[in-house]
């Protein structure tokens, strides 16, 4: 009986840190840190959160100035979820790994192509996002993005 409450405590106080997430969040590109030729000017996510299901919404400007959206949904369960508008890869799985913290696998034709581990502050007013693997040129990523909640 003890293990099934641990359980369940267990699944409340992931889904009480995913919910942490929902909001706007911008892009503090002074504290961020890219390969160079990944550089961005400026990202806002929004975060959407139902249960362990996340929607995120992403305007950008890249470093050219052009302007980029690009969203997707998934649940956070490991499983693999269609992509639709990112060059990089054509599906994204998410899954947490602890209170604050989750990994996503992107993937383009199986292959796992980057490694993203998400990080909440305690305060929840700060998030980071490190992203290692290859780009859809074969470069090699190894970026620190880091948000502040609005």
């Amino acid at each position: 009986m003890l293990e099934r409450e641990l359980f369940f405590a267990a699944a409340l106080v992931r889904a009480e840190g995913l919910q942490s997430l929902a909001g706007v969040w911008e892009l503090n590109v002074s504290k961020s840190r890219f390969t160079p030729g990944t550089e961005v000017k400026s990202q806002t996510r929004i975060y959407e959160v139902t249960g362990n299901q996340v929607k995120q919404s992403t305007d950008s400007v890249d470093s050219l100035g052009r302007q980029v959206h690009n969203q997707w949904a998934a649940r956070y369960d490991g499983r693999e979820y269609p992509l639709e508008d990112n060059p990089d890869a054509d599906t994204i799985a998410v899954r947490e790994t602890g209170e604050r913290t989750g990994v996503t696998t992107l993937k383009k034709n199986g292959k796992v192509v980057q490694t993203v581990t998400r990080t909440l502050s305690p305060d929840g007013k700060t998030c980071t996002f490190e992203y290692k693997g290859t780009n859809s040129k074969g470069e090699k990523i190894d970026n620190l993005l880091v948000f502040e909640k609005r």
